[in-house]
């Protein structure tokens, strides 16, 4: 086997399941069994109301529960991570079923899992870590209040109106229910939230969701409630595998639903699997193991009618808090899902819609970290920014452009406050070997700046005005030791400086140009100009030698007639200035 081919066969072998994932199943299973029995029960109801929200219905999210639950839990990258329909993925289903119908959701959650397998090769799970913590809250307060406008029609128990925008979608509702009120509806849904809220005040350990959904059918079966319009019927058992996708000539539309929907995936995933690393002692997720878990489920839940599936915050932190220590426990979670599926369907059909809209009302509020939020809106002016922008964008467009416009925002308001951070500063001479007079005289002709910090596209041009304003000298030193980084931008400004001090007759030196920098200058023909006698000076006394020859060469500074050579500085003023400025 050549070397190229070994390396693709243990790049595969890297992201399938290994001998450690069997050992840690191997560690408790009785832990593991219990806590998946007890995910199972608070994923229940969540199944079904994610699945009805994304409007292919309660058993689409049945579906996704068991197919992809099971399928993540085994080739993905955390022991912890439970994996199922999300209220964030519905969001961005409910605009696709609207144009699409169901079988563009199933084409756009194929497409996605190919997706995040292909970004799983490429070691794209590392990078997910650099999207900041107030576009992660900004988008997640805007998750949350999409979800809760989105069961208002169940809740107020009429039909849900015609629309993708929710906002408008929910002002239909209320107008409906303004026209025909169904106070049963609302009853259900407010006493199934209240009881999940409270409960969950009182009691943390008992699924709460579970009980208040029982005891909302038990009562509108026994009180034969009319107005509590149930799921429906659901069948037996998981559909066989279909491949009723889209034409394949509809492809090229679905592309950017696609993008959007891989996206969310990755990101809400890999949020999760590190929120369960943060629960935890001693576990740590692999980030591109987690995608190509996550792929492969996305690819097999729609085979079953499912919808695209993520990581689930919710679960996972449940299943951790039971005591979860490897797989098992997730794979337990969708192994009782499936018998739930194929032994109470007909249990399960009964349940009122308003019970799961009180559900995810109660979700949703859950998901609002207040103490969060308030910490992140008093950090600084550009974190409140970014977060209310964000959380807006969700609310008012959707999600892939609320990540875009808070990732662009943020990286603006990055670069705003790295520029600031360059600064051009004069400094004195140092004396060296020079008289008093000696050194007045140099004063008076040569000027020596620092430039601290970045020099870069973001500040560079303020960088050039500054540099330019220089009073009338003869001699510029520019001390470079100091600068942190520089791109193209910065060279070619520093470039246009030079030339322009040098059409006044100023003759411009640089010090403690480094390596990095040296190669950048040279690119944009800047370092020629910064070394107009082909030297390249390591200090600054150097660099000011070179200035004091030129200035005694164009006479304007008599010839040096002390016994000590123009060339040799003093030995300690050449140590500080060396340990200030390390080439």
């Amino acid at each position: 086997m050549s070397s190229g081919l070994r390396r693709v066969w243990a790049r595969i072998t890297s992201l399938l399941p290994g001998r450690d994932d069997l050992r840690d199943v191997r560690l408790d299973p009785r832990r593991d069994l219990l806590a998946g029995l007890t995910v199972a029960i608070v994923a229940l109801p969540l199944a079904l109301g994610f699945g009805v929200s994304s409007g292919l219905g309660a058993q689409a999210g049945l579906a996704t529960a068991v197919v992809a639950g099971a399928l993540a839990a085994v080739f993905g990258g955390s022991n912890l991570q439970v994996s199922g329909p999300t209220g964030a993925m519905t969001v961005v289903l409910v605009p696709i079923v609207g144009v699409y119908g169901p079988a563009g959701v199933l084409t756009v959650g194929l497409m996605a899992g190919v997706m995040l397998v292909a970004l799983a090769a490429l070691r794209a799970g590392k990078y997910m870590r650099y999207v900041p913590a107030p576009v992660v809250e900004g988008f997640t307060l805007g998750i949350a209040c999409v979800i809760g406008l989105q069961q208002i029609p169940h809740a107020l128990g009429v039909p849900k109106p015609e629309g993708d925008r929710v906002l408008v979608v929910t002002w239909r509702a209320v107008e409906a229910f303004v026209q025909s009120p169904n106070w049963t509806a609302v009853g259900l849904a407010v006493a199934v939230a209240a009881l999940m809220l409270v409960g969950a005040r009182w009691r943390p350990a008992v699924p709460f969701s579970i009980v208040a959904v029982i005891a909302a059918t038990v009562v509108a079966q026994l009180a034969h409630l009319d107005a509590a319009e149930p799921i429906g019927d659901l069948p037996s058992g998981l559909p066989a595998p279909t491949l009723s996708f889209l034409d394949p000539g509809a492809l090229g539309s679905l592309l950017a639903p696609a993008v959007a929907v891989a996206a969310l995936a990755a990101l809400e995933s890999l949020l999760s699997a590190s929120v369960a690393d943060g629960m935890t002692v001693g576990q740590r997720h692999d980030p591109d193991r987690e995608l190509f878990g996550q792929g492969l489920a996305n690819i097999a839940a729609p085979l079953f009618g499912g919808v695209p599936a993520t990581g689930a915050i919710a679960r996972t932190a449940v299943n951790v808090r039971t005591g979860a220590t490897s797989r098992l426990a997730a794979l337990t979670h969708a192994a009782v899902l499936a018998v739930i599926v194929f032994a109470a369907a007909p249990l399960v059909s009964r349940i009122p819609l308003a019970a799961l809209a009180g559900v995810l009302l109660a979700t949703a509020i859950r998901m609002v970290e207040v103490g969060s939020l308030r910490a992140m809106a008093r950090a600084t002016r550009s974190d409140a920014l970014i977060l209310v922008l964000t959380a807006v964008a969700t609310l008012a467009l959707d999600l892939v452009y609320a990540v875009i416009i808070g990732l662009v925002v943020a990286g603006a308001l990055a670069l705003r406050a790295v520029a600031k951070q360059a600064r051009l500063d004069q400094v004195p001479l140092d004396r060296g070997d020079h008289s008093a007079e000696e050194h007045a005289l140099l004063a008076e002709h040569i000027v020596a700046y620092r430039i601290d910090g970045p020099l870069f596209f973001a500040g560079a041009h303020r960088f050039l005005l500054e540099l330019t304003e220089v009073a009338d000298v003869r001699v510029v030193i520019l001390r470079m030791s100091r600068v942190s980084t520089m791109d193209a931008t910065g060279a070619l400004v520093l470039k246009d400086a030079v030339e322009k001090l040098t059409r006044r007759g100023i003759l411009v030196l640089a010090s403690g140009v480094r390596p990095g920098q040296r190669q950048v200058l040279g690119s944009v023909g800047a370092l020629d100009l910064l070394q107009p006698d082909g030297r390249a000076y390591a200090t600054t006394p150097e660099a000011i030698r070179a200035a004091r020859d030129h200035l005694e060469l164009t006479g304007i500074l008599s010839a040096r007639t002390d016994a000590v050579p123009c060339r040799a500085a003093p030995r300690a003023a050449q140590r500080s200035d060396l340990h200030e400025e390390p080439t």
